[in-house]
């Protein structure tokens, strides 16, 4: 099995509590995910995130095919850290970790995702000529709608 990694780091001018609840609320993803995703919360979730919930979701990764994808959020350290996992969908591994520190005038956001593709071989070609591109497009798009949202801040040195 090949894992990939994404990692990605944002600044924001608001602090970590803000960040927090919007990034802890899993309907806020469907307003940082690209529209051609057609993301949709399934399940009916709790207004505080805690380990062991698992989120259902609706999404067409790959065009007009729709699949379902299910997370579980593993780790919670409040406001901190989060971590979710694929159960089902479209990866044979999906580890997502969410990391939050306070920064003079905001807060800096890591994501740090280690993924891994079905189809062995199949897969990893499927990775190089599709799969990669989708990802950043995602995390692209989602970083300049989460400057939308909360504004823009240069990196904390």
């Amino acid at each position: 099995m090949k894992l990939y990694t994404l990692e990605r780091e944002q600044y924001l001018p608001v602090d970590i509590r803000s960040a927090w609840d919007f990034f802890s609320d899993p309907h806020n993803l469907c307003k940082i995910t690209p529209r051609w995703m057609n993301f949709t919360v399934l399940s009916e979730v709790p207004h505080r995130m805690h380990p062991g919930m698992l989120v259902r979701y609706h999404v067409h990764p790959m065009g007009p095919l729709p699949m379902q994808w299910i997370t579980e959020i593993t780790h919670v350290q409040e406001p901190y850290f989060f971590v979710d996992e694929q159960r089902f969908g479209p990866y044979r591994f999906w580890h997502h970790q969410h990391h939050f520190t306070p920064v003079e005038g905001g807060v800096k956001i890591n994501d740090l995702v280690n993924y891994a593709l079905p189809l062995g071989p199949l897969g990893r070609l499927i990775h190089h000529s599709v799969v990669q591109d989708k990802l950043n497009a995602i995390f692209s798009y989602r970083h300049i709608e989460l400057q939308r949202c909360f504004g823009s801040m240069e990196p904390v040195a």
